[in-house]
Order: C-alpha cells, then structure tokens, then sequence
C-alpha cells in the first residue's frame, strides 16, 4: 500500500506510512483507527460491498486497474458523504478538499439498478465507490441534499418503512424514510457530513452482546449509552434481526472530534415481515437480549404504548403491497397484531422496567395522520408528541 496522508477537511490528521499510523491530531483520528491502528482494514471497510452484481459492473464502467475494495477506495481518495475524512499520497500537498468532495453522481442509476444506458458514460468520481451495505441503492443529490435510494423486494421496503413510522411515534431519533416509486429514499442524516458518521465498529469491534456493547459506549457520554438502550428497544420490537455494528454509530463534531450523539436508527430492511411471516409466539433471542440489557442498567424506561388499530393505521398508509396466503389474508393487520404481541412480550420479560402510556387518538384520526404522514417531505412532519420519563 502506498504512504498516504489522512485528513479531515484540510487538516491532516495521520501519516500512513508502510501501512502504519503515525498520528498527528489524535483527537480527530477516526475511532477505528484509534481502536485498532489497521490502516488497510479502515479502508477497505469504506468500500462498497463487492458482492452487490451492480458493484461488478460500476467498477468495470469506471476502468479500475483492479477490482479489490482498496483500489476501489483510493480511487476517489476514500471520500464518503458522510464523514470528512480522506486521503492522498503523503507527497501530495496540492490536492484539497473541495478538490475531492463529491458534487455530483453521474452513476447512481447503474449502482441502483444496472441501468445499460449508465454503463457506458465516461469514467468520473463517485460516492458509489464508497457507499456500504449488501443491498443495491445509490446516492442522489435533490435540492441541494444527498438522499439513499434503496431497492428491495416489497416485504423489505415495507418493513423498513414501517419501522421509521413506528420509531416516529416513540419519539426516537429514527433516519427518514420515504417511498420513492418502486424503491425507498432517506434523506442523508449528517447534513453532508456536517457531522461525522461512524459505524460502532469503531467503538466495539465486532462483538453483538447488549450488555458488553452498552458498556463500551457509557464513557462516551450518558445520553448515547441511552439511546443504544432504545434503540435496542425497537429492534426487538420490530424483530430486527440484522444489527450488526457496521449499521448503528455515532456522530462526532467534524472540527474538535467531540462525540454529538448515537446516530439516528436506521437499515431496517430486514426486520418484520421482511423474509416471511413469523409463525412462532414471541420471546425470541432479540426479546431475551433485551430484556436482560435492561435489566443490567436497572433503570426504567417509559415509553408510549401503541395500539393494534394506529400500528394498523400505518401499515395501510405505506403504498407497497404484502404477499397474501392462506395463512395470512391479510397481511397488514398480522403485520399489526404481531407488533403488538412483540411490545407485550418487552413488557413482560422485561419485569416493570418497561412501562408504557397509552396513544389517545382515535382510529379514524390515526389513519388520517397517517396518510398525511405518507404525503409530506420528511423536513415538514410534525415532531412526535411521546413523552420519555427522565429514568433512562
């Protein structure tokens, strides 16, 4: 691997030299990095998922020598949307930021879906060379913000929809999503990198125990120990089997380093009905999981309780359809009474540090603002209206 400069808008940050850190400002290093000091595994983690069929053809329209996740990132200077880090050859001292940032994307439709009129464009820098994650999507930059274009089969698009609706109305800190057309879009949370993004990776490697992850995360602040708690909430609500450390993070100040916050929950995708109709009762690992983080922190949590009949109501307003069987006719309202077995279920295991406050809408206004909800840009919905006890 070549020596390379790491830096942070202009300011650099580290020197890699024959693969190894040589810290300059340790407080802006990313925390990977800071955990690890594995240069190469930093980069390569910033590549997009090789795996992915449109991946294989966006690296073969954009003439790369090699088709290896390091090449791949190099090749636009390991820049992302979402964070501020970047790197050039360390005797390089010309190349700026604003020389690397991305400003356009003449790719997305080939990343999103294979499109044969985008293969054969000439090559030019995108963020899709950088853009995570096992599923087919692309960036798109709409008035001036970049959004997450996201494909899927209808169960999974629904569920990930459905998530953000019931995330909304717990009052947690949940990354927009909307239907767009046959995919789903979300508005970038960091503002273009305004703040910094970092998988958790960074803070705890790869380990998927509750309690361990909750702990990793307390010395860096109170309030992001509490939203992993309720984050863990929703997985559990949602039956969310795919967390994992690279989809949930935090968010750093992208001048001092300062940890802001956990990130807003999102990848939801395979969650609920997503790959197939769960037939047994709840109490699954993700409930037992749960149930036993808060019961570690000993501290309650308060949350709105939701109905069958307003759960019920934002299933309906979400335009993609469910396959109907003979098990399941309908497959909203299972979708429904399963969610709401699920937050029983917390309820119980959870033995009293869970404890809900009743939604007082009626049916008909909750499929009113419902379908509001699914009309209007996600900047002009209405803050949630639930109320968190200060417990936790």
């Amino acid at each position: 691997m070549q020596d390379l400069m790491l830096l942070s808008k202009d300011m650099p940050v580290a020197k890699i030299i024959g693969g190894e850190v040589q810290p300059i400002a340790t407080e802006r290093l990313p925390l990977f990095l800071k955990r690890t000091g594995d240069a190469r595994a930093w980069l390569e983690s910033r590549a997009i998922d090789g795996h992915r069929t449109n991946s294989r053809l966006l690296k073969r329209a954009l003439r790369l020598e090699h088709k290896d996740d390091l090449t791949a990132v190099l090749a636009v200077n390991a820049a992302t949307i979402t964070d501020n880090y970047w790197v050039r050859p360390l005797d390089d001292d010309t190349l700026q930021y604003s020389n690397v940032r991305f400003k356009v994307n003449m790719f997305d439709s080939l990343a999103l879906t294979g499109d044969v009129n985008s293969f054969d464009q000439p090559p030019g820098r995108t963020p899709e060379l950088t853009n995570t994650g096992s599923f087919e999507k692309c960036w798109r930059i709409e008035g001036g913000a970049w959004f997450m274009y996201k494909a899927g089969k209808p169960e999974e698009l629904f569920s990930e929809l459905l998530a953000f609706r019931l995330g909304k109305l717990l009052g947690f800190p949940v990354a927009e999503y909307e239907a767009a057309g046959a995919f789903i879009k979300s508005r970038d949370f960091t503002g273009n990198a305004a703040a910094d993004f970092e998988a958790a990776a960074g803070i705890t490697g790869d380990i998927s125990d509750y309690v361990k992850i909750y702990e990793a995360l307390r010395p860096f602040g109170k309030g992001i120990a509490e939203q992993y708690v309720r984050m863990c909430y929703l997985d559990g609500l949602i039956y969310n089997m795919d967390r994992h450390e690279n989809n949930f993070g935090v968010l750093r100040d992208s001048d001092t380093g300062e940890m802001l916050s956990l990130a807003p929950f999102y990848d939801h995708n395979i969650s609920l009905v997503a790959r197939g109709y769960p037939i047994r009762s709840p109490g699954d690992r993700l409930i037992t999981d749960f149930a036993e983080l808060i019961r570690h922190t000993g501290r309650p949590l308060c949350l709105r309780g939701l109905t069958e009949q307003e759960v019920l109501a934002e299933a309906m307003a979400i335009p993609f359809e469910l396959p109907v069987t003979g098990e399941v006719p309908e497959p909203k309202v299972f979708a429904a009474r399963y969610l709401v077995s699920r937050q029983k279920a917390l309820e119980e295991h959870s033995r009293g540090l869970v404890r809900f406050v009743e939604g007082k809408q009626s049916v008909t206004a909750q499929i009113r603002a419902a379908k509001t909800r699914s009309h209007e840009p996600p900047s002009k919905r209405p803050k949630s209206t639930a109320k968190n006890e200060p417990e936790l």
